[in-house]
């Protein structure tokens, strides 16, 4: 196998590592680019005495996401309103941004790795997902194998502290179903039926577009919110699509995505939505399905 046909192939495995650790399509396919401009930056000799292109260039795109992530702080306090991670289709235009779906890319995960450190995230994600040893996770954020370890079990618990029990997709999927039916029908009562007592709606406009600023809290404060919605605009479109691997909602008028649903459900009320509108984080959702 040659070498440029190694580090081609390994174009997705780098997208599927830098999307869990940045939470944005745009920002994974610019870490890639800049590992492979790094990679093509070195002479024919120094490329050769890599023995492992694949480990290398996923050592590097690590790197740099922890950067990013370092800076990614920053820039979201000056964020317009709540950031949410951009949302995937099952079926992105390019095949290449393909990210595998598990568990580990449904939204109410990729929330909570928001609230880690750069370093937690990233020791998290290659030693939980991409089953890095500690020793070669330390290498790459610059820390001891044991503190590594550590940084991991952090997160760890962060995770199970926060995920909902399971929900049989196909249940999911009904409930998704009933919450689009009865917000067709206007229909308030059956809309506060389907929600958590608690339930939380967090919309991200990111200052481009109207979205609340703040989560909507209650089940009957949410419900008011989305009968006004579909009172004031009756020309939208509710396609069921999995958002992130699991059952969500894509709203359109006219033809154009202007929002994508996530969905958390907990003993078969649904607990948290997340709202993207943002249209910097809806391209992938712009080509026709």
């Amino acid at each position: 196998m040659s070498i440029e046909y190694e580090i081609v192939r390994e174009r997705r495995q780098l997208i599927n590592l830098a999307y869990r650790l940045l939470g944005s399509l745009s920002e994974a396919e610019d870490v890639v680019q800049e590992t492979y401009a790094r990679w093509y930056a070195m002479s024919p000799q120094q490329q050769e005495a890599i023995e492992s292109p694949g480990a290398w260039l996923m050592k590097v795109a690590s790197r740099i996401c922890l950067d990013v992530l370092g800076s990614a702080r920053v820039r979201r306090e000056r964020y317009v309103g709540e950031w949410i991670p951009e949302p995937l289709p099952d079926d992105p235009a390019d095949p290449g941004d393909r990210v595998t779906l598990d568990e580990s890319i449904n939204m109410a995960f990729l929330v909570v790795l928001e609230t880690m450190t750069p370093a937690e995230r990233v020791a998290f994600i290659l030693h939980e997902v991409f089953r890095y040893s500690f020793a070669e996770v330390a290498e790459i954020v610059g820390r001891t194998p044991a503190a590594c370890r550590q940084l991991a079990t952090s997160a760890r618990r962060r995770i199970r502290a926060a995920q909902p029990p399971a929900t049989p997709t196909a249940r999911q999927a009904g409930i998704v179903r009933e919450f689009k039916r009865v917000w067709e029908a206007h229909d308030i009562d059956g809309l506060i039926g389907l929600l958590d007592p608690d339930a939380t709606v967090v919309a991200d406009g990111g200052g481009v577009v109207s979205a609340a600023l703040r989560p909507i809290e209650g089940r009957e404060h949410i419900a008011r919110t989305y009968m006004d919605i579909a009172r004031l605009a009756p020309d939208l479109t509710l396609l069921e699509r999995m958002v992130n691997g699991q059952p969500g909602l894509v709203v359109q008028q006219g033809g154009v995505t202007l929002t994508v649903f996530a969905f958390a459900i907990v003993n078969d009320r649904i607990k948290h939505i997340w709202a993207v509108r943002n249209p910097d984080k809806l391209h992938a959702w712009t080509a026709p399905r």
